[in-house]
């Protein structure tokens, strides 16, 4: 009989077996690679935290154009079959923009990606950014793929805003074979199946200034 506490002498403690390690000791390889870019993982702070705008009463920044400066994004596509993850990729985002309406209108989000494995004029427009509590964002909108719509939904998250900054992470999935049914796209050719991808995209909007007309503009309006 295998005692344990006070009374357990050396030969009983010592075939009790070492302890068991903590869970974190077994890093996933995925969890041991080190990138330039790190997704936020920490909780947004409330919106009367310093650093936050209580201005609007939502997720977003004040009414405005912004944009996304490069190496300030990360976007990933991968393709799952089943449970499965069976293609994992860095995608190169062209731009990204947020613009903001003054008027009780719905804010409008618009991501162009440009990789050679993605078509050319591979875009993701969200016309509609519905709110969902004060740190999350459902957007409807559409993929474009070879001239081609098919509808997306993107849900995002807000890690931080400021009246004049927002840093989001979100993902949207999209069934694989209708997605290639309707525009043709294949992703990872026929040697890997997938049934769905996940699309995610994280970005620091940050809002953009209006350039001064450039002066011959002047000098035309005014004559």
């Amino acid at each position: 009989m295998l005692r344990t506490g006070k009374g357990a002498g050396p030969a009983e403690a010592q075939s009790a077996g070492p302890a068991l390690f903590p869970f974190s000791t077994f890093a996933s390889p995925l969890e041991t690679r080190m990138t330039t870019v790190t997704l936020p993982t920490t909780a947004p702070p409330p919106p009367d935290a310093p650093g936050t705008s209580d201005a609007a009463g939502g997720p977003l920044p004040r009414p405005g154009h912004y944009a996304v400066a490069p190496g300030r994004s990360l976007v990933e596509l991968t393709a799952w079959y089943g449970p499965l993850p069976t293609l994992r990729r860095r995608i190169a985002l062209a731009s990204a923009a947020l613009t903001v309406p003054e008027d009780s209108e719905p804010a409008a989000f618009r991501f162009e990606f440009t990789d050679p494995r993605l078509p050319d004029d591979t875009v993701l427009s969200c016309d509609h950014a519905e709110p969902l509590g004060p740190a999350r964002l459902q957007l409807l909108g559409d993929i474009r793929l070879s001239g081609t719509d098919f509808p997306a939904l993107l849900t995002l998250r807000v890690v931080e805003r400021a009246d004049d900054r927002l840093l989001v992470v979100g993902t949207a999935r999209l069934p694989h074979r209708l997605l290639h049914r309707a525009t043709g796209f294949r992703y990872g050719g026929r040697l890997r199946p997938a049934t769905r991808l996940r699309l995610l995209v994280a970005g620091e909007f940050t809002a953009v200034t209006a350039a001064e007309p450039a002066p011959e503009t002047v000098a035309e309006e005014s004559s």
